[in-house]
């Protein structure tokens, strides 16, 4: 076919000329509209990961679970019942369950024995002896692995004063991250402002004001002058604003010493604290614990693991070697996870009492049954004295 000449061959080059600059211009518009977006789509994944321990997020609720959070009357209940071997026993029902409160039968109006999501304070004394303190170092990172993905935990530490740490995270990666860079023993104690109380004071000075003490007497290691009812107190005071839906526990990691007059607040604020909060204590006495007797039978009104652990429905481990914490640490989440969970609306008692006591018993002989020995009615007193 013959090329067209003259001013029509000139138009039909005129024309492709501008076919293909209008084709050019077409798609650097939509480049310029797409970038933008491909960018913040790229950008989106990038932030999420970096925003720093960030909670857990709960999952969707259990008929069980939105009965709890919607029905503020209702007392709730975790109980651990288990074997004469110490296994736990999974498959009990409702109706061989039994509750009193102050003596008074009740009607239970929840059951369940699903598993809870968990926010665990991690409270480990900073004040150890140093095989204690290698010890749990190495044994850290055990308790991450522990962990469902709905679960979130915060580290804190404790001495004479109370060390809170970064907020509750659920990623494993943040707080396997934080315990590696928890060094104990090796800092000095000195209050930090601003958490959850004021600390105490130390001749007459405020502990959240070291410019006016001696440095000598801030740094505390190997004297027994650690605040172990402060530092209960103040993780109790970091769980007030979870969720019920979610199983409230302290991990406590001590040898168990208490230098009562450091303390602002005495055992019994604690477990009241405790008590109406619904919070279990998990105690892990380190060896020397152990071996000093600090946590034997004969001391069971006397040693604050044991009497906060028996009294908050949790337990008490006891370890000599790296591998028994790593073992503690596994059995201690799952049994505070896989609890059974009884909860009434309290019937035929005193409604004008602060304390209430509770029993759970089972039909089924030969069961070991725990959980809290009675809670507090009121409000959650205040972090200063």
């Amino acid at each position: 076919m013959a090329r067209p000449t003259g001013a029509a061959g000139r138009l039909g080059k005129f024309g492709l000329r501008t076919m293909k600059s209008l084709r050019k211009t077409a798609i650097w518009a939509c480049v310029s509209l797409i970038a933008p977006a491909l960018f913040l789509a790229a950008q989106a994944p990038l932030q999420s990961r970096q925003q720093p321990n960030s909670a857990a997020q709960d999952p969707p609720l259990s008929d069980a679970q939105a009965k709890i959070i919607v029905n503020s009357n209702l007392v709730v209940l975790p109980v651990t019942v288990k074997d004469r071997s110490g296994t736990l026993v999974p498959d009990l029902r409702k109706d061989e369950f039994r509750v009193f409160e102050d003596n008074v039968e009740q009607n239970i109006d929840v059951f369940t024995s699903e598993a809870f999501p968990l926010s665990l304070i991690i409270l480990i004394d900073n004040d150890l002896k140093d095989k204690d303190a290698a010890q749990v170092q190495a044994s850290l990172e055990s308790i991450i692995g522990g962990m469902s993905a709905e679960d979130e935990a915060m580290v804190c530490r404790f001495d004479q004063f109370f060390h809170q740490g970064k907020g509750f995270s659920a990623d494993r990666d943040n707080l396997s991250k934080e315990l590696k860079r928890t060094r104990l023993d090796d800092e000095p104690s000195v209050g930090t402002p601003g958490g959850p109380f004021s600390g105490p004071s130390i001749n007459n000075h405020s502990a959240t004001d070291q410019s006016s003490i001696n440095p000598s007497t801030q740094i505390i290691k190997g004297q027994p002058t650690k605040a172990l009812d402060d530092a209960v107190f103040a993780a109790a005071q970091l769980l007030h604003d979870r969720p019920r839906s979610r199983r409230r526990v302290i991990v406590l990691i001590s040898d168990g010493v208490n230098g009562k007059k450091f303390n602002k607040f005495s055992y019994e604020d604690v477990m009241k604290v405790l008590l109406r909060e619904n919070i279990a204590v998990y105690s892990v006495a380190v060896q020397s614990a152990y071996l000093e007797r600090r946590i034997s039978p004969l001391d069971r009104t006397v040693s604050p693991l044991i009497r906060y652990a028996d009294r908050s429905g949790g337990e008490v481990y006891h370890a000599t070697k790296e591998q028994s914490f790593e073992e503690f640490y596994s059995r201690l989440t799952e049994q505070a996870r896989y609890e059974y969970t009884v909860a009434y609306v309290p019937r035929g008692t005193d409604r004008g009492a602060e304390y209430h006591t509770v029993e759970v018993r089972v039909k089924r002989e030969g069961l070991n049954i725990k959980t809290r020995e009675g809670y507090y009615t009121g409000s959650t007193p205040a972090g200063t004295p």
